[in-house]
């Protein structure tokens, strides 16, 4: 009997020498450089707006002013990427340098409508889940992307406008100014000169275009962003004063999911800034993203037809930033020049203005 125990004991032993042997350092070697999936992986890419901008007509300093908050802009949402974070964090972070800035058409800088007003639109997509949001003819929010994202998170809606938007903006505690915030004496000459035509005067179009003291011939526009975060996340922002001297309460293509904005994980993301009755027509954002899906194009091919091709054969102008599940990029336009600016995972940065 007692022999019998003696040999249990030892088995027993014996079996847990082994397991241990199994736990090695040299086995958890191993096991640590199993390979893992692609993390690192990331990019944005923001856009200021599409138009006849012409470097013969562009001052040097005013160039310097573009191309630095630009930068800013940009590299603003590259640090949320890059430690981590999410990229609708970047894209509402990045927006916010752009909408503050009385440089663009969107928050601060937003053009005025025939009755002497700013009415601002925006919206945001989530990649990830395909939920948007966003808002049209707010005159009272200082910054409509984070309202547009408020909408996507804190509702059961995707749009809201006007009255109803800014009641729901002071329920979610988003920031609200007095209407006298957005005035600028550039903005409101613009108008001035819009109603001496007699003709509503497009922000994105060439052929009634204002002309800006400092720049002729030109145009301010739209501001978007799009990213793609270390978690294999895309997400799309766009955000817009509209029209100058727009009247009946005209809204564009910027707060129209698929139309100014779409996202999409199995695709892409993309952010328009153009003439938007012919983005809203073509459905451009989403267009881009379904021939990727349904024709199984390249992100810069389907960028390229739609742009190029079927905005053009509508009679639109404009462009778009986009950016693929892959991290490619595509910057196309069929203006003399489109404010843009990417960077990717290696941060390297790349800044244009003018059409190359």
């Amino acid at each position: 009997m007692k022999y019998a125990i003696y040999l249990s004991i030892s088995l027993l032993l014996f079996i847990g020498c082994k397991n241990d042997t199994s736990r090695s350092p040299a086995a958890e070697s191993v096991q640590a450089e199993t390979p893992t999936s692609n993390t690192e992986n990331f990019g944005i890419v923001i856009h200021g707006g599409a138009g006849t901008i012409l470097k013969k007509n562009m001052s040097d300093e005013l160039e310097a002013q573009y191309k630095q908050k630009l930068e800013e802009a940009i590299r603003t949402g590259y640090a949320i990427l890059e430690k981590g974070g999410s990229s609708l964090d970047a894209i509402e972070k990045t927006i916010n340098i752009m909408e503050n800035s009385p440089l663009f058409n969107a928050g601060k800088g937003a053009v005025f409508t025939n009755e002497g007003k700013n009415e601002l639109d925006a919206s945001i997509m989530d990649g990830n889940t395909l939920n948007a949001g966003a808002v049209a003819g707010v005159t009272t929010v200082k910054n409509p992307i984070n309202l547009a994202r408020a909408v996507m998170e804190k509702s059961e809606h995707v749009m809201f406008a006007r009255e109803g938007a800014e009641s729901f903006a002071k329920e979610q505690n988003i920031e609200l100014v007095d209407p006298s915030y957005f005035y600028t004496e550039s903005r409101m000459k613009s108008l001035e000169r819009a109603k001496e035509r007699e003709q509503i005067e497009l922000d994105h179009d060439d052929k009634s275009a204002f002309y800006d003291p400092s720049i002729k011939d030109s145009k301010f526009g739209t501001v978007g962003c799009v990213a793609l975060d270390k978690n294999g996340n895309l997400a799309a922002g766009t955000s817009t004063g509209g029209m100058t001297n727009k009247k009946w309460g005209r809204v564009g293509d910027s707060p129209i999911i698929g139309a100014g904005t779409y996202a999409n994980n199995n695709t892409c993301a993309v952010s328009s800034t153009g003439w938007g009755e012919y983005f809203i027509r073509g459905m451009v954002a989403y267009d881009i993203s379904a021939m990727m899906e349904y024709k199984n194009s390249s992100l810069q091919e389907a960028s390229s037809e739609v742009i190029q091709k079927k905005l053009v054969e509508l009679g639109g102008t404009g462009g778009i930033i986009a950016i693929d599940h892959q991290g490619n990029v595509a910057m196309e336009f069929n203006t003399a020049g489109m404010y843009r600016a990417s960077m990717n995972n290696d941060g390297e940065l790349y800044i244009g203005i003018y059409k190359e």
